[in-house]
Protein backbone atom coordinates (compact mmCIF):
# COMPACT_ATOMS: atom_id res chain seq x y z
CA UNK A 1 0.00 0.00 0.00
CA UNK A 2 1.78 2.95 -1.35
CA UNK A 3 -0.68 5.72 -0.65
CA UNK A 4 -2.30 6.94 2.09
CA UNK A 5 -6.23 7.08 2.10
CA UNK A 6 -9.10 9.30 3.40
CA UNK A 7 -11.27 6.68 5.51
CA UNK A 8 -14.59 7.05 7.17
CA UNK A 9 -15.70 5.22 10.04
CA UNK A 10 -19.96 4.68 10.02
CA UNK A 11 -21.31 3.36 13.34
CA UNK A 12 -17.63 4.90 14.92
CA UNK A 13 -19.43 4.32 18.80
CA UNK A 14 -20.90 1.24 18.47
CA UNK A 15 -18.36 -2.23 19.22
CA UNK A 16 -17.89 -2.73 15.89
CA UNK A 17 -16.79 0.78 15.41
CA UNK A 18 -14.23 0.95 18.23
CA UNK A 19 -12.72 -2.49 17.13
CA UNK A 20 -12.42 -0.62 13.64
CA UNK A 21 -10.00 1.90 15.30
CA UNK A 22 -8.54 -0.33 17.57
CA UNK A 23 -7.08 -2.69 14.30
CA UNK A 24 -6.37 0.27 11.94
CA UNK A 25 -3.73 1.72 14.04
CA UNK A 26 -2.72 -1.93 15.53
CA UNK A 27 -2.38 -2.77 11.36
CA UNK A 28 -0.64 0.76 10.48
CA UNK A 29 -3.23 1.15 8.03
CA UNK A 30 -2.21 4.12 5.96
CA UNK A 31 -4.80 6.59 6.56
CA UNK A 32 -4.31 10.21 5.26
CA UNK A 33 -7.62 11.89 6.68
CA UNK A 34 -10.12 9.82 8.89
CA UNK A 35 -13.70 10.93 9.78
CA UNK A 36 -15.65 9.64 12.33
CA UNK A 37 -19.56 8.96 11.36
CA UNK A 38 -22.37 8.21 13.94
CA UNK A 39 -25.65 8.78 14.78
CA UNK A 40 -27.39 11.99 16.52
CA UNK A 41 -27.14 10.06 19.99
CA UNK A 42 -23.21 10.45 19.64
CA UNK A 43 -23.66 14.41 18.74
CA UNK A 44 -20.70 15.83 20.54
CA UNK A 45 -18.66 12.92 21.45
CA UNK A 46 -14.64 12.79 20.45
CA UNK A 47 -12.80 9.35 19.96
CA UNK A 48 -8.63 8.65 20.36
CA UNK A 49 -7.30 7.23 17.41
CA UNK A 50 -3.02 7.87 16.95
CA UNK A 51 -3.19 9.42 20.32
CA UNK A 52 -5.25 12.29 18.58
CA UNK A 53 -8.60 13.02 19.19
CA UNK A 54 -11.60 13.90 16.67
CA UNK A 55 -14.62 14.58 16.47
CA UNK A 56 -17.40 12.41 16.32
CA UNK A 57 -19.59 13.71 13.25
CA UNK A 58 -23.04 13.05 12.31
CA UNK A 59 -23.99 10.78 9.44
CA UNK A 60 -25.44 12.36 6.18
CA UNK A 61 -25.48 11.91 2.74
CA UNK A 62 -23.57 14.72 2.05
CA UNK A 63 -20.30 12.96 4.82
CA UNK A 64 -18.82 11.23 2.21
CA UNK A 65 -16.84 13.89 -0.39
CA UNK A 66 -13.21 13.07 -0.55
CA UNK A 67 -13.87 9.64 1.19
CA UNK A 68 -11.92 6.79 -0.14
CA UNK A 69 -12.81 3.48 1.86
CA UNK A 70 -15.59 3.40 4.34
CA UNK A 71 -15.90 0.98 6.96
CA UNK A 72 -19.42 0.90 8.03
CA UNK A 73 -21.10 -1.00 10.84
CA UNK A 74 -24.30 1.05 11.33
CA UNK A 75 -27.02 -1.31 10.72
CA UNK A 76 -28.36 -2.56 8.18
CA UNK A 77 -31.35 0.00 7.27
CA UNK A 78 -28.46 2.69 7.91
CA UNK A 79 -26.51 0.88 5.33
CA UNK A 80 -29.37 0.77 2.64
CA UNK A 81 -30.03 4.52 2.98
CA UNK A 82 -26.34 6.16 3.27
CA UNK A 83 -23.60 3.76 1.35
CA UNK A 84 -25.68 4.62 -2.51
CA UNK A 85 -24.57 8.49 -1.49
CA UNK A 86 -21.03 7.20 -0.85
CA UNK A 87 -20.81 4.96 -3.96
CA UNK A 88 -21.89 7.87 -5.71
CA UNK A 89 -19.22 10.26 -4.24
CA UNK A 90 -16.69 7.94 -5.39
CA UNK A 91 -15.85 6.01 -2.13
CA UNK A 92 -15.61 1.92 -1.70
CA UNK A 93 -17.86 1.00 1.10
CA UNK A 94 -17.14 -2.56 3.07
CA UNK A 95 -20.05 -2.85 4.88
CA UNK A 96 -20.86 -4.82 7.97
CA UNK A 97 -24.02 -5.09 7.63
CA UNK A 98 -26.85 -7.71 6.22
CA UNK A 99 -28.19 -4.83 4.05
CA UNK A 100 -26.21 -6.42 1.08
CA UNK A 101 -25.04 -9.48 1.58
CA UNK A 102 -27.29 -11.85 -0.84
CA UNK A 103 -27.48 -9.18 -3.58
CA UNK A 104 -25.74 -10.85 -6.55
CA UNK A 105 -24.41 -7.56 -7.49
CA UNK A 106 -21.96 -7.16 -4.38
CA UNK A 107 -19.54 -9.44 -3.35
CA UNK A 108 -19.26 -11.51 -0.15
CA UNK A 109 -15.48 -11.68 0.52
CA UNK A 110 -13.57 -13.31 3.42
CA UNK A 111 -10.02 -12.60 2.43
CA UNK A 112 -8.37 -16.18 3.19
CA UNK A 113 -11.46 -17.98 1.18
CA UNK A 114 -12.34 -15.82 -2.23
CA UNK A 115 -10.23 -12.63 -2.31
CA UNK A 116 -10.66 -12.75 -6.01
CA UNK A 117 -14.54 -11.72 -5.62
CA UNK A 118 -13.20 -8.70 -4.33
CA UNK A 119 -12.21 -7.52 -7.74
CA UNK A 120 -16.11 -7.76 -9.00
CA UNK A 121 -17.27 -4.65 -6.93
CA UNK A 122 -19.64 -1.79 -7.71
CA UNK A 123 -18.68 0.31 -5.17
CA UNK A 124 -19.75 -2.05 -2.36
CA UNK A 125 -18.11 -5.07 -0.57
CA UNK A 126 -20.16 -7.23 2.23
CA UNK A 127 -18.82 -8.37 5.16
CA UNK A 128 -20.26 -11.91 6.07
CA UNK A 129 -21.98 -12.62 9.49
CA UNK A 130 -19.35 -13.59 12.25
CA UNK A 131 -20.81 -17.33 12.53
CA UNK A 132 -20.15 -17.61 8.95
CA UNK A 133 -16.94 -16.23 8.79
CA UNK A 134 -14.91 -18.42 10.57
CA UNK A 135 -16.63 -21.38 9.65
CA UNK A 136 -15.76 -20.37 6.20
CA UNK A 137 -12.03 -20.13 7.34
CA UNK A 138 -11.58 -23.59 9.10
CA UNK A 139 -13.53 -25.35 5.95
CA UNK A 140 -12.14 -23.90 2.86
CA UNK A 141 -8.72 -25.62 2.82
CA UNK A 142 -10.82 -28.78 3.24
CA UNK A 143 -13.50 -28.65 0.41
CA UNK A 144 -10.61 -27.62 -2.07
CA UNK A 145 -9.16 -30.76 -1.41
CA UNK A 146 -12.24 -33.04 -1.25
CA UNK A 147 -15.32 -31.16 -2.11
CA UNK A 148 -17.95 -30.12 0.98
CA UNK A 149 -21.37 -32.11 0.32
CA UNK A 150 -22.95 -31.20 3.28
CA UNK A 151 -21.91 -29.44 6.71
CA UNK A 152 -24.09 -29.58 9.59
CA UNK A 153 -23.39 -26.23 12.43
CA UNK A 154 -24.39 -26.02 16.22
CA UNK A 155 -23.09 -22.39 17.13
CA UNK A 156 -22.65 -21.34 20.78
CA UNK A 157 -22.52 -17.59 20.18
CA UNK A 158 -21.74 -14.79 22.65
CA UNK A 159 -23.82 -12.20 23.55
CA UNK A 160 -21.53 -9.84 22.35
CA UNK A 161 -22.99 -10.55 18.94
CA UNK A 162 -25.68 -8.86 19.71
CA UNK A 163 -24.39 -5.96 20.79
CA UNK A 164 -23.49 -3.79 23.83
CA UNK A 165 -26.48 -3.53 25.65
CA UNK A 166 -26.71 -7.42 25.74
CA UNK A 167 -23.19 -7.72 27.30
CA UNK A 168 -24.02 -4.98 30.12
CA UNK A 169 -27.40 -7.66 30.30
CA UNK A 170 -25.31 -10.46 30.79
CA UNK A 171 -23.80 -8.90 33.41
CA UNK A 172 -26.51 -7.58 35.04
CA UNK A 173 -28.30 -11.00 35.12
CA UNK A 174 -25.37 -12.60 36.46
CA UNK A 175 -24.80 -10.23 39.30
CA UNK A 176 -28.73 -10.14 40.50
CA UNK A 177 -29.21 -14.43 40.15
CA UNK A 178 -25.89 -14.13 42.51
CA UNK A 179 -27.25 -12.16 44.57
CA UNK A 180 -30.30 -14.16 44.95
CA UNK A 181 -32.31 -11.10 43.60
CA UNK A 182 -35.14 -10.67 41.24
CA UNK A 183 -34.12 -9.37 37.38
CA UNK A 184 -36.83 -9.08 34.53
CA UNK A 185 -35.05 -9.69 30.90
CA UNK A 186 -34.72 -6.62 28.73
CA UNK A 187 -32.59 -7.71 25.84
CA UNK A 188 -33.12 -10.95 26.03
CA UNK A 189 -36.70 -12.88 25.86
CA UNK A 190 -35.57 -15.09 28.95
CA UNK A 191 -33.13 -15.30 30.95
CA UNK A 192 -29.32 -15.67 29.64
CA UNK A 193 -27.25 -15.72 32.76
CA UNK A 194 -26.69 -19.80 33.35
CA UNK A 195 -29.01 -20.67 30.46
CA UNK A 196 -29.03 -20.92 26.92
CA UNK A 197 -31.16 -19.87 24.34
CA UNK A 198 -31.79 -21.43 21.17
CA UNK A 199 -32.73 -18.37 19.01
CA UNK A 200 -30.79 -15.81 17.48
CA UNK A 201 -32.74 -13.23 15.56
CA UNK A 202 -36.32 -13.57 14.71
CA UNK A 203 -37.47 -17.27 13.32
CA UNK A 204 -38.85 -17.53 9.55
CA UNK A 205 -41.40 -19.42 8.18
CA UNK A 206 -39.48 -22.61 7.91
CA UNK A 207 -39.02 -22.34 11.68
CA UNK A 208 -35.22 -21.83 11.25
CA UNK A 209 -33.99 -18.50 12.66
CA UNK A 210 -32.44 -15.44 10.36
CA UNK A 211 -28.96 -15.96 11.69
CA UNK A 212 -28.97 -19.82 11.03
CA UNK A 213 -30.57 -19.20 7.13
CA UNK A 214 -27.60 -16.16 6.92
CA UNK A 215 -25.13 -19.25 7.29
CA UNK A 216 -26.83 -21.69 4.72
CA UNK A 217 -27.05 -18.62 2.09
CA UNK A 218 -23.81 -17.18 2.93
CA UNK A 219 -21.85 -20.30 2.98
CA UNK A 220 -22.64 -21.18 -0.37
CA UNK A 221 -22.06 -17.41 -1.79
CA UNK A 222 -18.36 -17.08 -0.27
CA UNK A 223 -17.36 -21.09 -1.15
CA UNK A 224 -19.02 -20.15 -4.73
CA UNK A 225 -20.97 -23.47 -4.63
CA UNK A 226 -24.68 -23.90 -4.48
CA UNK A 227 -24.58 -27.66 -4.21
CA UNK A 228 -23.25 -27.20 -0.66
CA UNK A 229 -26.21 -28.80 1.85
CA UNK A 230 -26.20 -26.90 4.77
CA UNK A 231 -27.76 -26.95 8.41
CA UNK A 232 -27.86 -24.57 11.13
CA UNK A 233 -29.04 -24.50 14.58
CA UNK A 234 -27.96 -21.27 16.25
CA UNK A 235 -27.62 -20.60 20.23
CA UNK A 236 -26.59 -17.54 22.04
CA UNK A 237 -24.91 -18.86 25.12
CA UNK A 238 -23.43 -16.73 28.67
CA UNK A 239 -20.43 -15.93 27.46
CA UNK A 240 -19.22 -12.22 26.96
CA UNK A 241 -17.19 -12.47 23.59
CA UNK A 242 -16.02 -15.24 20.74
CA UNK A 243 -18.25 -17.67 19.48
CA UNK A 244 -17.73 -21.35 19.25
CA UNK A 245 -19.21 -23.75 16.74
CA UNK A 246 -19.49 -28.04 16.36
CA UNK A 247 -18.73 -28.75 12.79
CA UNK A 248 -19.94 -31.89 11.18
CA UNK A 249 -19.51 -31.78 7.73
CA UNK A 250 -19.29 -34.81 4.29
CA UNK A 251 -17.40 -34.60 1.78
CA UNK A 252 -17.12 -35.96 -1.78
CA UNK A 253 -14.13 -37.63 -1.47
CA UNK A 254 -12.49 -39.19 1.60
CA UNK A 255 -10.26 -37.19 3.72
CA UNK A 256 -8.80 -38.15 7.00
CA UNK A 257 -8.87 -36.83 10.16
CA UNK A 258 -4.26 -36.88 10.03
CA UNK A 259 -4.44 -34.84 6.40
CA UNK A 260 -7.48 -32.49 7.61
CA UNK A 261 -5.34 -31.17 10.32
CA UNK A 262 -2.05 -31.05 8.10
CA UNK A 263 -4.39 -28.44 5.62
CA UNK A 264 -5.55 -26.54 8.66
CA UNK A 265 -1.83 -26.63 9.79
CA UNK A 266 -1.20 -24.33 6.88
CA UNK A 267 -4.22 -22.53 6.13
CA UNK A 268 -4.44 -18.88 6.48
CA UNK A 269 -6.19 -17.21 9.61
CA UNK A 270 -6.27 -20.58 11.38
CA UNK A 271 -4.68 -21.72 14.38
CA UNK A 272 -4.54 -25.31 15.29
CA UNK A 273 -5.16 -26.08 18.64
CA UNK A 274 -5.63 -29.73 18.54
CA UNK A 275 -3.79 -31.88 21.30
CA UNK A 276 -7.06 -34.03 22.78
CA UNK A 277 -5.27 -36.23 25.67
CA UNK A 278 -3.29 -33.14 26.88
CA UNK A 279 -6.67 -31.62 27.05
CA UNK A 280 -6.13 -29.19 24.79
CA UNK A 281 -8.77 -27.61 22.69
CA UNK A 282 -10.03 -24.04 21.82
CA UNK A 283 -12.49 -22.31 23.92
CA UNK A 284 -13.95 -18.51 24.05
CA UNK A 285 -11.57 -17.45 26.54
CA UNK A 286 -8.54 -18.13 24.41
CA UNK A 287 -10.15 -16.68 20.97
CA UNK A 288 -10.86 -12.98 22.35
CA UNK A 289 -8.81 -9.97 21.39
CA UNK A 290 -7.15 -12.40 18.96
CA UNK A 291 -7.45 -12.74 15.23
CA UNK A 292 -6.88 -16.50 14.11
CA UNK A 293 -9.88 -18.67 14.06
CA UNK A 294 -8.77 -21.49 16.36
CA UNK A 295 -9.62 -25.01 14.85
CA UNK A 296 -9.77 -28.07 17.64
CA UNK A 297 -11.06 -31.94 17.71
CA UNK A 298 -10.74 -32.43 14.71
CA UNK A 299 -11.98 -36.15 13.97
CA UNK A 300 -13.49 -38.46 11.98
CA UNK A 301 -17.17 -38.94 11.97
CA UNK A 302 -17.69 -42.98 12.65
CA UNK A 303 -21.50 -42.68 11.56
CA UNK A 304 -20.56 -42.23 7.70
CA UNK A 305 -17.39 -42.62 5.54
CA UNK A 306 -16.44 -39.88 3.99
CA UNK A 307 -17.44 -37.31 7.56
CA UNK A 308 -15.49 -35.21 9.86
CA UNK A 309 -16.23 -33.29 13.05
CA UNK A 310 -14.17 -30.89 14.31
CA UNK A 311 -14.82 -27.18 17.00
CA UNK A 312 -14.13 -24.21 15.50
CA UNK A 313 -13.80 -20.82 17.53
CA UNK A 314 -13.16 -16.68 17.05
CA UNK A 315 -13.55 -13.61 18.24
CA UNK A 316 -17.09 -12.32 16.91
CA UNK A 317 -15.89 -8.98 16.97
CA UNK A 318 -12.46 -9.02 15.38
CA UNK A 319 -12.39 -11.77 12.71
CA UNK A 320 -15.88 -12.18 12.76
CA UNK A 321 -16.51 -8.35 11.93
CA UNK A 322 -13.73 -5.43 11.99
CA UNK A 323 -10.72 -7.30 11.20
CA UNK A 324 -12.59 -9.02 8.28
CA UNK A 325 -13.50 -5.64 6.54
CA UNK A 326 -10.14 -4.26 7.39
CA UNK A 327 -8.37 -6.96 5.60
CA UNK A 328 -10.84 -6.31 2.96
CA UNK A 329 -9.45 -3.02 2.91
CA UNK A 330 -5.98 -3.42 2.89
CA UNK A 331 -6.20 -6.14 -0.43
CA UNK A 332 -8.87 -2.93 -2.01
Amino acid sequence: MSKNYNVAVMGATGAVGNSFLRILEERKFPIKNLKLLASERSKGKALKFMGKEYPVEILTHNSFDGVDIVLASAGASRSLEFLPSAVKAGAVCIDNSSAFRMDKEVPLVVPEVNPQDIKKHKGIIANPNCSTIQMVVALAPIHKKAKIKRIVVTTFQSVSGGGQKKVNELREQTAAWLANKPFKPAEFPYQIAFNLLPQIDVFMDNDYTKEEMKMVHETRKIMGDDSIRVNATCVRVPVFYAHSESVNIETKEYISANEARELLLKAPGVKLVDDPHNKVYPMPIDAEGKDATLVGRVRQDESIKNGLSMWVVADNIRKGAALNAIQIAELL
